[in-house]
């Protein structure tokens, strides 16, 4: 299966799934990346060294493609919206995804909401494009530090219906991709801590009955 994580900013696709990333490596999936906005213009606590930090989160996750734009970052709403579909797209098109995941369109981050809407449009790609492979499925991720602070109440927040059973070393490896960019992680209480990363995991088990679990909202998905 290909399974293609969109999102709007390196260190999101560890945050929303970096477990689940390295789980379905390891079964043998290919599994890619695409990256709305790669500028750490606005993100002072990133390191300098994005780029080199990105390569190594990647190479511990497992994930051999990446793909790259050149979206303004924290601007992700000053570009037309057609803009950004049509790189997904290219994405989707060239990767022949079957499988989406991207961010949840309440998160607080106006650049997850801008890549959220543009996934939305881009999954339609194969009803409209002959040769495109059915889409199978996409899911919204949880993005600690941005999917819970849904502050309008009027939007439909996060509302887990899928969980990955990722075990104590997808969290280990999760935590370990999240330390390679450099300025990501906080003290705990902070949601991006150790302490709060492992719990987050724990409670989406203990919801699904298993040992340590991430995540999702399953928008649709066909067997």
């Amino acid at each position: 299966m290909n399974y293609l994580f969109v999102v709007a900013h390196p260190d999101d696709e560890v945050l929303g799934a970096g477990a689940t990333i390295y789980k379905l490596v390891k079964q043998g999936h290919n599994v890619a990346v695409s990256i709305m906005s790669g500028h750490a213009a606005a993100r002072n606590n990133l390191s300098e060294t994005l780029e080199e930090d990105e390569k190594r989160a990647m190479a511990i996750m497992g994930v051999d493609k990446v793909y790259h734009a050149d979206f303004p970052n924290i601007q992700m709403n000053t570009v037309p919206h057609l803009s950004l579909v049509q790189y997904i797209e290219s994405c989707i098109e060239d990767w022949k995804a079957e499988i989406l995941f991207t961010h949840h369109p309440s998160d607080t981050n106006n650049d997850h909401v801008m890549t959220s809407y543009a996934v939305q449009a881009a999954s339609r790609l194969f009803q409209r494009k002959n040769g495109i492979p059915q889409l199978r499925g996409l899911a919204y991720m949880e993005v600690p530090s941005s999917t819970e602070w849904s502050f309008d109440s009027s939007a439909n927040r996060f509302a887990p219906n899928m969980f990955v059973e990722v075990g104590k070393v997808g969290v280990k490896k999760k935590l370990e991709a999240l330390l390679a960019y450099q300025g990501v992680m906080r003290p705990y209480p902070h949601p991006r801590s150790d302490e709060a990363i492992d719990g987050l995991a724990a409670y989406r088990g203990v919801q699904a009955g298993c040992d340590y679990a991430e995540a999702f909202e399953c928008v649709f998905r066909s067997m």
